[in-house]
């Protein structure tokens, strides 16, 4: 009876975590459990993360907390307390390959196993967050940035967007 009980506790651990689990991008391990999306911090490291380039505002349910690469005035935004922030100046969209694939599905949740939100990316949960990339100096190291790219300066201590012709960071 022991090893039934042993079992199914296994069992309930293994499923528990498959729905609500964290990733990790470009290494091995999580830093952490509070992290849902964790990425590749290394020493040296240049990639960011790049945010989806639309043209005006997403349709649907908008979250608070929503990133998007505005192509329409070259911004990167954030929607907060149902608002649309600007997070950089006018940047430059030249360099955006377009997408004009036909949209399938609702993308993916990571975190919890449903959510409200409409994303191809939806990171739900109530104790755990995304880590951004963390780059030094990305103005001077990152040689190639993507507009939209978002990352952590580990030098300034700030949150770094490129907006397609300069970086941009907020405190």
């Amino acid at each position: 009876m022991k090893n039934i009980k042993n079992i199914s506790i296994a069992v309930a651990l293994v499923i528990f975590n498959s729905f609500f689990g964290q990733v990790a991008i470009g290494k091995q391990a999580i830093d952490g459990n509070s992290t849902v999306l964790d990425f590749d911090n290394a020493s040296g490291n240049t990639k960011g993360l790049i945010l989806p380039a639309i043209s005006g505002f997403p349709t649907g349910i908008l979250e608070n907390g929503t990133f998007i690469f505005d192509v329409t005035d070259n911004k990167v935004k954030v929607y907060e307390n149902d608002v649309w922030k600007s997070l950089s100046d006018a940047g430059s969209s030249s360099a955006i390959a377009a997408n004009n694939s036909a949209e399938t599905g609702k993308g993916v949740i990571m975190g919890d196993a449903t959510s409200s939100a409409d994303g191809v990316l939806v990171l739900e949960s109530q104790n755990k967050a995304m880590v951004l990339p963390q780059i030094a100096a990305p103005h001077l190291n990152v040689k190639n940035p993507y507009p939209g790219m978002m990352c952590y300066d580990t030098t300034s201590k700030t949150l770094a967007v490129f907006d397609g012709s300069v970086w941009n960071y907020w405190k």
